[in-house]
């Protein structure tokens, strides 16, 4: 199934798939037309961004700009329930930033998750769902207009935390949304600036 799903996304395709916070839709994230397809089964407006997942720290790398220090929080951070606003390299496209030079990088703590990613990663991290309705936690509270539009849900049971990511902007060290993770993201903040 782990295969099977990366090959979609490889091809073009979108799937839902499971992390530690709630189910995400799946695409590669240097692809535009995969990209254009999240936001159109989405419903979500093009000035909104789109967060990508990654599975390693070399290929954070490859699609971020991160200095020593900066990737000395990241390493406490990752993998977990943590999403961080950073530079983007060239190789992002802008249709998933929204034209900003700063990309969001989600980095999950999910066996399934990251087996996805390594065999067709980066791939989009936005929550399966409608923007504005609930994000679901487990396959079975995917709604059927997003399972209708993907390739493939790939269960992966329920969700540990159940609720979104925390968001840190990593130049500015603030919390521009919290959600899971929130505690790990006040102690990197703290401890970077001792």
């Amino acid at each position: 199934m782990i295969a099977n799903s990366a090959r979609y996304v490889i091809g073009g395709g979108v799937i839902v798939y499971p992390t530690e916070t709630v189910y995400g839709l799946g695409a590669n994230a240097l692809d535009e037309q995969a990209v254009m397809r999240v936001f159109q089964i989405k419903k979500r407006p093009l000035s909104q961004p789109i967060f990508l997942a990654v599975s390693n720290f070399e290929m954070l790398k490859k699609v971020a700009d991160i200095g020593r220090e900066d990737m000395a929080i990241l390493e406490q951070l990752f993998p977990g329930p943590v999403s961080v606003l950073v530079k983007k390299k060239s190789i992002v496209p802008d249709i998933l930033t929204a034209g900003s030079p700063i990309v969001g990088i989600r980095y999950p703590d999910h066996e399934t998750a990251l087996r996805i990613i390594d065999l067709a990663g980066p791939i989009t991290s936005t929550s399966a769902n409608r923007t504005g309705s609930p994000p679901p936690i487990s396959a079975e509270t995917v709604s059927p207009e997003i399972k209708d539009r993907v390739d493939e849900v790939v269960d992966g049971g329920k969700c540990k935390f159940g609720q979104p990511s925390t968001l840190l902007d990593l130049q500015k060290k603030e919390i521009v949304r919290p959600g899971a993770g929130l505690d790990r993201a006040m102690k990197a903040i703290s401890e970077s600036r001792d």
